[in-house]
């Protein structure tokens, strides 16, 4: 078997991987090497499952006699070795004590729970997991187990039951799933599904749970790092209505361009699931998507027609300068954008994301003259000929270009 050593400890590597010497590898099998209780449980384990048979039998014995004690105690830290707890789990030979440490232990892997769960003969242990919510979320199949397991107490069953029904057999509502997102960890995709326009009428807007859950997953900003202070007044007409059409009409853009970036390589089957998705929530979630979501979401709302949409793109707080440069370079993003990062303190100190901005025919002609002043003189010489921007762009690019070499262009 493939060694798995979790131990930071060197002396437990070199034991394991048999570059200790042969001495020092028998003291430890026998459980006598001067080690951390965590370290020697993790060569027993592995000598235990190792193929040198002195090792093996060594382990066996010295895993046995362990103290109850001392080892519930270690198995129930959180440096103990996967391994370990998992070999622990399997065992049906030591006290119901150990075994409550290895399944309240979250380093325990949950294929190991699951399997336990499945065996044990001890209703109480049951009762124990069935109380782990959080647990369950993350598993289901730990609740097969449980009741499927003829010596489950009623109250362990009781308990599952009535968690299966709730989370993952009646039709949920929004608020159940945010609770879900939550036992999970995601808090920023609770917070956004609490506060979005389509959870209130998930089965009118064809937003299913799975859809939901999909979405959650590109979801990585809390509200606590948004600031929606750049909606004015003037983005209220932006927020309306949208019909099929134009909801077909969105998606047909946003996929037409990723496609023709993409070039001779096809637009994958996920990401086309991911457009879907997006374009069956209304302008206002779309721009909560916007704000919060991942690279992924924002490479897909960026291209929103809706310049409100791209707007809130460029206010996440998590896009990287990388994108931004690409962002600047694109000529189907609303000028309002483009003009919201040619004012921004932070990118205005990256010169590629200028460079782009001025060779951006979208870009207001304002911003342009502004940035060419601090362009360097080779690419103002490019920009003097660029028949892409417009006549006074290249016009002031040339001024700019004669000003700096004394009035002799030199091109």
């Amino acid at each position: 078997m493939s060694l798995q050593i979790s131990s930071t400890n060197p002396a437990v590597r070199a034991v394991i991987e048999g570059s200790a010497p042969r001495p020092a590898q028998v003291a430890a099998s026998r459980g006598i090497l001067p080690l951390p209780q965590a370290d020697l449980l993790e060569i027993l384990v592995n000598f235990f499952h190792g193929g040198d048979p002195e090792l093996k039998g060594n382990a066996a014995a010295a895993l046995a006699e362990q103290d109850v004690e001392s080892l519930a105690e270690t198995v129930r830290s959180n440096n103990i070795a996967p391994e370990v707890l998992t070999y622990f789990a399997e065992r049906t030979d030591v006290p119901t004590k150990l075994h409550e440490s290895v399944v309240l232990n979250p380093r325990t892997p949950k294929a190991a729970v699951v399997k336990f769960a499945g065996s044990t003969t001890e209703g109480g242990l049951l009762e124990l997991i069935s109380f782990n919510q959080q647990l369950l979320i993350q598993n289901p199949a730990i609740i097969d187990a449980i009741i499927s397991n003829p010596h489950k107490t009623p109250e362990a069953e009781r308990r599952v039951v009535e968690f299966k029904r709730e989370f993952f057999q009646k039709e949920r509502g929004a608020q159940q799933i945010v609770s879900e997102l939550r036992a999970r960890g995601n808090e920023a995709a609770a917070e956004f599904l609490e506060q979005a326009e389509f959870a209130s009428d998930m089965d009118g807007t064809g937003i299913s749970e799975e859809d939901i859950m999909f979405l959650a997953e590109h979801i990585e900003v809390p509200d606590c790092e948004t600031d929606d202070s750049w909606l004015s007044l003037e983005y209220i007409e932006e927020i309306y209505e949208e019909t099929e059409e134009q909801r077909k009409a969105v998606f047909g853009k946003i996929l037409n361009e990723l496609e023709s970036e993409a070039g001779d390589d096809e637009v994958s089957s996920e990401r086309i699931s991911m457009i879907n998705r997006i374009i069956k929530m209304g302008i206002k979630d779309r721009v909560k998507l916007g704000m919060k979501g991942d690279r992924e979401a924002r490479n897909i709302l960026i291209r929103d027609p809706n310049r409100l949409v791209a707007c809130a793109v460029a206010n996440n707080p998590r896009i990287t300068e990388q994108e931004v440069e690409l962002i600047a370079a694109m000529r189907t993003i609303p000028d309002e954008v483009l003009r919201q990062i040619a004012t921004n303190r932070q990118w205005a100190r990256n010169y590629n994301v200028m460079h782009n901005l001025a060779r951006n025919p979208r870009t207001p002609i304002g911003n342009v003259v502004t940035i060419l002043t601090r362009l360097q003189l080779r690419d103002l010489v490019a920009m003097s000929k660029n028949r892409n921007v417009s006549d006074a762009v290249r016009r002031q690019a040339l001024r700019l270009y004669t000003s700096r070499t004394g009035g002799k262009p030199t091109f």
